[in-house]
């Protein structure tokens, strides 16, 4: 599962332009939530983020999958700023099955993901009952516990 979110240019047209990428490197997708419109959340003093969660298969690795991420976000537009700041196009690999990976590079599942309603509210759209492999909650549990 993923989370892609986007406060520069065209926020919805950025989201859009990843999901296509993904669909192209080889992650089915077969899920997508609707669009979010959300305050920025870590550094506050930007545009609001549009938001949206999406799961799917794909045959790569986390790390393979962390890779194309980038590399999409890179094709879109995305340069480094500074942590949480504005960005074209953002993509995160929120869950990967039930896998815990803890690592320099990747942390799976998301090390914030139950802490942002940005990011709950809209996986809870499209798979509500998945269970965090850490918390051992369901997503919607999760998003209640947050709210």
């Amino acid at each position: 599962m993923l989370g892609i979110g986007s406060n520069q240019g065209d926020r919805q047209g950025n989201i859009d332009k990843a999901i296509e990428h993904l669909s192209r490197m080889g992650i089915s997708i077969n899920k997508i939530s609707g669009y979010y419109d959300t305050e920025p959340w870590g550094y506050t003093n930007q545009p609001r983020f549009l938001n949206v969660a999406v799961s799917g298969h794909t045959d790569l690795t986390p790390d393979e999958l962390l890779n194309v991420s980038k590399g999409i976000e890179q094709d879109i537009g995305r340069t480094a700023t500074f942590r949480w700041g504005p960005r074209v196009i953002d993509i995160d690999i929120l869950l990967y099955g039930d896998m815990i990976i803890n690592k320099e590079d990747i942390v799976i599942p998301h090390p914030f993901m139950d802490k942002r309603e940005f990011v709950l509210k809209p996986l809870s759209e499209i798979l509500p009952d998945i269970i965090h492999p850490i918390r051992k909650k369901t997503i919607k549990e999760l998003l209640e516990e947050l709210r």
